[in-house]
C-alpha cells in the first residue's frame, strides 16, 4: 500500500489496495493512520458492492442508520443515494461537514462514485486544522471557549417541498440540534481545528445574532482559501475516506443536465478512540 501525498495539508491517493476484499487488520490500521495523517484519502478503480461497502465502513466503526433526509439503497438503509441530473441540482454545493446537527457529530465517510459526468462533479475537501492554525493569535483567543448551535440548515427546503411548513417544524423536533466548539480538538491528534460550518451553523452562543453572522461569515470566507483545500476528480469507481471530525467538503455542481450518481455511508463512532 502506498500514499501519495497531493498537498502538503490534506489529501492523499492510496495505491495498491483492494477495498473490496477481507482487509487484515495491518492493512486496515495503515488505512486508519494514513486517514489520520492526510484527513482524507483517495481511490481509484474500486468496484465496491453494497456489502463491500458497508463491511469497509464497519471496519472503521459504527455506521449511521440511515440519513434523515436522502434515499437509501434498496436493502442497504445505511447506503445513501446522491444522485443528480437535469434539473436537480444537489444541495451539497457549499462548504459543509456531516451531520453537524447532531449531538455527536458523524467520524468518518465512505464516498463512491457510481456514474460521473465525463466533465465536472469534482469534490474539494479543506482541512480546518490548517485554517485554524492560519488564524491570528487574536482570533484564536477570541474564538477559544465559544460554543455555536447546529441544526438542519439547508434541509429545511427538502422538508419544505415535502409538507410545507408543518414538516420543517416537525422535522426541527425530530431531528434535533447540537452544541458544539467552535474550535475543537481532534481525539487522536491534538490537533485543533475549526469547528463550524456554512450548512448547519445557526449562530454563536453568547453572541447577538449580529455579532455570531460577523464572526461566521468571517470565518466561512477564511475556509475558502485554496491553499487549505484539495480537489479531486471523480471517475466510475473512484473512492474517497474523510475524516468528518477535521474535514470540510464541496460538491461542485457545474455538471447539469449530465448525470452525477454517488453512493455514501457514513461511520459515526471511530472505534479506535472508543477503545
Amino acid at each position: 500500500m502506498h500514499f501519495r501525498p497531493l498537498t502538503t495539508r490534506i489529501g492523499a491517493e492510496v495505491q495498491g489496495i483492494d477495498l473490496g476484499a477481507q482487509l487484515p487488520n495491518d492493512a486496515l490500521d495503515a488505512l486508519y493512520d494514513g486517514l489520520i495523517r492526510y484527513q482524507v484519502l483517495f481511490f481509484r478503480e474500486q468496484k465496491l458492492n453494497p456489502p463491500q461497502h458497508l463491511a469497509l465502513a464497519e471496519s472503521f466503526g459504527e455506521v449511521d442508520p440511515g440519513h434523515p433526509v436522502y434515499p437509501h439503497v434498496d436493502g442497504y438503509q445505511s447506503i445513501v443515494e446522491l444522485c443528480s441530473e437535469d434539473d436537480k441540482a444537489p444541495d451539497t454545493d457549499d462548504w459543509h461537514k456531516d451531520l453537524t446537527f447532531r449531538a455527536e457529530p458523524a467520524f468518518a465517510s465512505i464516498l463512491r462514485g457510481v456514474e460521473v459526468p465525463q466533465v465536472g462533479g469534482d469534490t474539494l475537501w479543506a482541512s480546518m486544522s490548517a485554517v485554524y492554525d492560519s488564524l491570528s493569535s487574536g482570533w484564536k483567543s477570541d474564538l477559544e471557549g465559544l460554543y455555536a448551535i447546529h441544526d438542519m440548515g439547508t434541509f429545511r427546503n427538502d422538508y419544505l417541498r415535502k409538507g410545507g411548513v408543518t414538516a420543517i417544524d416537525e422535522a426541527l423536533t425530530e431531528v434535533g440540534s447540537g452544541v458544539h466548539p467552535v474550535i475543537a480538538t481532534h481525539p487522536v491528534t491534538g490537533l485543533k481545528y475549526l469547528n463550524v460550518n456554512q450548512s448547519f451553523t445557526r449562530n454563536i452562543v453568547d453572541l447577538t445574532q449580529g455579532a455570531s453572522d460577523e464572526v461566521l461569515q468571517y470565518l466561512y470566507q477564511h475556509v475558502r482559501r485554496p491553499e487549505f483545500q484539495v480537489r479531486f476528480r471523480w471517475e466510475n469507481d473512484s473512492v474517497a475516506i474523510w475524516d468528518n471530525r477535521i474535514t470540510q467538503h464541496y460538491a461542485v455542481c457545474d455538471y447539469l443536465p449530465n448525470r452525477r450518481h454517488m453512493q455514501r455511508v457514513t461511520i459515526n463512532s471511530d472505534r479506535r478512540v472508543a477503545q
